[in-house]
């Protein structure tokens, strides 16, 4: 009986060894193939692009001008140390010639004056009796010469002194400008105090922020002048390096960074004060080639473009001319219909 099972369980034993490993293997998870990565097309480089192209080409100044008198009368002390008791005018006053303008402190110069020319009045009268009674080869006479030379010498130095406490206008106009000096504040030699226009000479000033934005501008070019709209035609007649020598150091400055302009046939209604749009062309071609101002790379001295090569960039070194407010004139290195890459 025992012999017999055992020769039952053995079949059994084979089958479920046979069956055991092919459920396992249908237990396990099926490996997913390797996908490969999606092809990414490479991104197209795009280029601002411009044709070299045969054109005219200007270097112009272009800005707003201020009209201003033609004879101005700057006032200033020649010496430092008075303090000043007076101005006598305001911005915007009318002046004539002569007028006092404004007083340092004189103490009692204009009393001293006044019993300087007494004592000179009362010499006189002792010569003329010194005449009558005893003739001008007489000692007395001789004296009294002397007295009224010396007299008159003192009250010249007087009234010289008093001539330095006063700013005089030298001119009939308008006053444009006064120092915000403060009465009892000390004058300074040479600083412009007040300044007065004539109105009836008119000029037309341009000043930039330095001298160079002025490069190139020469006496006697054209200028077009606007005003409200209507051209005139006007003539520089004072650049920077044509201004008279000036000893007051403000006056020095901008005439350093200015443009005096001459305009035909100004508009009644053009005061101190206008403005005009002005252009003034300082070089100008004709039929040549030009580019963006983009377009030209500089580099250590090195002036070059980037041209379209294909689909790809190539550099070339220029030699560059007249080079404007937006745009640059290549006269090698370059040739017509050429693409140039702009550095946007």
């Amino acid at each position: 009986m025992l012999k017999k099972r055992k020769n039952l369980l053995l079949p059994m034993l084979v089958l479920c060894c046979a069956v055991v490993p092919l459920t396992g293997c249908s237990l396990l998870p099926v490996e997913e193939e390797e996908l490969a990565p999606p092809l990414i097309q490479p991104v197209k480089e795009t280029f601002s692009v411009y044709e070299a192209k045969q054109t005219n080409i200007a270097k112009q100044i272009t800005g707003v001008a201020t009209f201003a008198s033609d004879k101005m009368d700057y006032l200033y002390y020649k010496e430092s140390g008075g303090r000043l008791v007076s101005m006598n005018v305001k911005l915007n006053d009318r002046v004539k010639s002569g007028d006092v303008v404004a007083t340092t402190e004189t103490e009692d110069l204009e009393t001293k004056i006044r019993l300087q020319e007494i004592a000179i009045e009362k010499i006189e009268l002792q010569m003329k009796q010194e005449i009558a009674a005893s003739g001008e080869e007489s000692p007395e006479f001789r004296s009294k010469m002397l007295d009224l030379e010396s007299a008159t010498l003192q009250l010249k130095s007087l009234k010289s002194q008093l001539d330095k406490a006063r700013l005089v206008a030298t001119v009939d106009g308008i006053v444009t400008y006064i120092d915000p000096i403060q009465p009892g504040e000390q004058v300074t030699a040479y600083k412009q105090l007040v300044t007065i226009a004539d109105p009836k000479q008119m000029k037309l000033v341009y000043t930039g922020s330095s001298q160079n934005d002025l490069a190139g501008v020469e006496i006697h070019m054209d200028v077009d002048v606007k005003i409200k709209g209507t051209s005139y035609k006007g003539k520089v007649v004072q650049t920077p390096m044509t201004a008279p020598p000036n000893n007051n150091k403000a006056i020095q400055d901008k005439n350093a960074k200015s443009l005096i302009i001459a305009v035909e046939g100004l508009p009644a209604d053009v005061t101190i004060g206008s403005q005009a749009d002005i252009t003034i062309v300082t070089e100008k071609r004709e039929n040549v080639l030009v580019i963006p101002r983009a377009g030209l790379r500089s580099y250590m001295g090195r002036d070059y473009v980037q041209v379209l090569d294909g689909e790809s960039r190539k550099e070339i070194d220029v030699e560059k001319g007249i080079v404007a407010a937006t745009e640059v004139e290549i006269r090698k290195g370059l040739t017509e219909g050429q693409k140039v890459i702009l550095n946007n």
